[in-house]
């Protein structure tokens, strides 16, 4: 597949927003590594190979556990390598990326809202949004790998 346009340097103001939003919603979550498990999954789920590059880089830097970035895809089966928290935010950042019956189903929600004050639950919901919309714009312009925004 060819990289369609470099679509960031195209809406320069666009680029600069987003990156203020996606900053000002994990500043709000408080945990990076969480953040960095949410945003990798949603790209997972998204196929976005700039955002899984990317995000699987900042996790290594952060010195996150080469085998919790693998098995990421198969949270829900990998025991106790994550924690309850991080598996209801995982869970939650499947139900709002993929939307599969429509809707964000009670008891995912619940999951989450028992794991993350409401002020946290927001933020995360925010970083959920703001890494659909990277997946979103990255998948469509085929954004190569490494490539520069």
């Amino acid at each position: 597949m060819s990289h369609r346009m470099k679509y960031w340097s195209r809406v320069p103001a666009f680029f600069q927003a987003q990156l203020k939003l996606t900053q000002a919603a994990k500043k709000g979550l408080g945990d990076d590594v969480l953040a960095e498990l949410v945003v990798l999954r949603a790209s997972q789920l998204n196929r976005c190979a700039f955002c899984i590059d990317m995000h699987v880089a900042n996790l290594r830097a952060a010195g996150v556990e080469q085998r919790r970035i693998d098995l990421l895809p198969a949270w829900e089966e990998a025991g106790d390598l994550y924690s309850e928290r991080e598996r209801a935010a995982l869970a939650f950042t499947e139900a709002v990326t993929v939307l599969t019956e429509g809707f964000v189903p009670d008891a995912v929600y619940e999951r989450a809202a028992a794991q993350f004050d409401e002020t946290e639950l927001a933020h995360l919901l925010a970083v959920i949004v703001a890494i659909n919309n990277w997946n979103r714009v990255n998948v469509t312009v085929r954004q190569p790998p490494g490539a520069e925004l």
